[in-house]
């Protein structure tokens, strides 16, 4: 089974490639900006711009978005964590959380699949808490903040896409895709 991933990112691509494999699944890339809606939910944002890119590609495609949440800081940065990271980047993620006790955060991977006619989601969750100093020198985003299992993942290098929560992610819709071979 074949189906493309919309994304103007290679590393995203190449992941989903590598997790396809293991399911049986070709992925394929269209590499491609998309402009997103604006909005408070991953899942919708996520969604809208799925049916957006459906009115101009008609074969089954997925996307997805990601953000990290903080819930010290009601859930900043959530789904502007793109702007976010481009405006003040770890350094002021870390300037904000200075001082805050509860360190919790988790990442939100949401991939928005159109199967041709309908757009479905699938969600994948990694949680953590976020560093008190940037760590590692792998990673993008807020890789060298995030903090799972003692090491944040700009610290794991590869072993970050064993545990991701775009590995979730991905994972539900390629499950759910075999599904249908049946």
């Amino acid at each position: 089974m074949k189906v493309t991933f919309v994304t103007s990112n290679e590393g995203k691509y190449r992941e989903a490639k590598y997790i396809g494999e293991r399911y049986g699944i070709e992925v394929e890339w269209l590499r491609k900006e998309y402009l997103e809606p604006q909005g408070n939910d991953l899942k919708e944002i996520a969604k809208k711009s799925a049916e957006i890119l459906a009115e101009k590609i008609k074969k089954p495609f997925f996307i997805e978005d990601s953000g990290l949440f903080i819930p010290a800081l009601r859930g900043f940065p959530g789904p502007y964590s793109s702007f976010v990271f481009k405006t003040i980047g770890n350094e002021g993620i870390l300037k904000l959380m200075d001082g805050i006790e509860d360190r919790r955060a988790y990442f939100l991977a949401v991939i928005a699949f159109f199967d041709g006619k309908n757009v479905l989601t699938f969600e994948g969750r990694v949680d953590g808490k976020i560093a008190t100093e940037i760590r590692g020198d792998k990673g993008f985003g807020f890789d060298p903040i995030f903090e799972y299992d003692g090491k944040t993942f700009a610290e794991m290098g590869d072993k970050k896409n064993e545990v991701s929560h775009r590995r979730r992610a991905l994972e539900a819709l390629f499950s759910y895709l075999n599904k249908l071979k049946i």
